[in-house]
């Protein structure tokens, strides 16, 4: 058995921490969710984007929830990065910048 490919993720809720992840779905979850998010404000509440991500990625891939979990994991990546911002206002919206 081949051993998986792992990539480093930031969270921009804990600055200088990061987890190793599988890279294959991490690429296809970043992938859908820089797809889906707007560049304008509004952007996407968290609930928005966790819908719009169960649409997108493949069930066999991401089974029950785990798109969820994944949605979260690249969104949080992704803003620590700089590529996508928190909107403030009620309730939290994300897109990209």
């Amino acid at each position: 058995m081949t051993p998986r490919k792992m990539i480093e993720v930031e969270n921009v809720n804990h600055p200088g921490t990061t987890n190793r992840v599988d890279a294959a779905k991490y690429a296809a979850a970043r992938t859908a969710l820089l797809t889906l998010l707007p560049t304008k404000p509004p952007g996407m509440t968290q609930t928005e984007m966790m819908h719009a991500m169960r649409a997108a990625l493949p069930l066999s891939d991401f089974p029950g929830t785990t798109s969820s979990w994944w949605m979260k994991t690249v969104q949080l990546d992704l803003e620590a990065k700089g590529l996508v911002v928190r909107d403030a206002g009620k309730p939290l919206r994300w897109r990209k910048r």
